[in-house]
């Protein structure tokens, strides 16, 4: 029997994601989470799902960051990403990281059992003219991905700070941490990122298309 995770903060998208696979699919194991944290805690529970349905934007996954963690911890279960946004960055970047399809929300029910299908045998799946305009751009920086993984989660959102411009006592307001703290962080940050600033941190989150929710 085929086992699925969804990964999705709208539980009427996941009931009716649900009611839809079911019916295109057959007799399937569905499972569900509702942020980063429940969903990596599914995964280490269930290391045999056969695939994951990942929301970019769900709480703690910060768009890319969710993700890159989960390929860099659970780098043999399948992922297939499902976003409401069909920007053609963002596909490229999420398909970099690791995911084997990309299924717009918006898709019809036969669209997700199709991509569901390809992966499961083994393919990449990608809407057609998606695919073909991804041709025409660069591929991101995987090397930077990787290192962005090895983040903590409080520290990719003093990264996500940074991007937006907060001095570091309003990064310690934020977070109820004292400023110290927070320079811990950013020393960290930077070591891992091998960068040496401000503002290159702000360019690893603009040109990873990385935001904090």
């Amino acid at each position: 029997m085929i086992s699925l995770l969804i990964a999705d903060d709208h539980p009427l998208f996941r009931s009716a994601l649900v009611s839809a696979l079911r019916d295109q699919l057959g007799e399937v194991e569905i499972q569900e989470s509702h942020d980063l944290e429940s969903t990596l805690g599914c995964l280490k529970a269930n290391p045999d799902v056969d695939l994951l349905l990942l929301d970019l934007n769900m709480p703690g996954s910060g768009d890319l960051y969710g993700l890159i963690r989960i390929r860099s911890d659970y780098a043999d279960i399948p992922v297939a990403v499902i976003s409401g946004s069909e920007e053609l960055t963002v596909v490229a970047n999420v398909i970099e990281a690791g995911a084997l399809g990309f299924i717009p929300k918006t898709s019809e029910p036969k669209v997700y059992a199709e991509a569901i299908s390809a992966i499961l045998d083994g393919d990449s799946w990608l809407p057609e003219q998606i695919a073909q305009q991804l041709e025409h751009l660069p591929k991101p920086d995987l090397d930077m991905q990787k290192r962005v993984a090895e983040l903590t989660p409080q520290q990719y959102k003093v990264l996500c700070y940074l991007h937006e411009g907060l001095l570091n006592k309003q990064i310690a307001f934020e977070l109820n941490i004292s400023e110290a703290t927070v320079k811990a962080h950013i020393t960290a940050i930077f070591r891992k990122l091998n960068i040496n600033n401000r503002t290159q941190a702000v360019l690893v989150v603009s040109d990873l298309n990385l935001q904090l929710n």
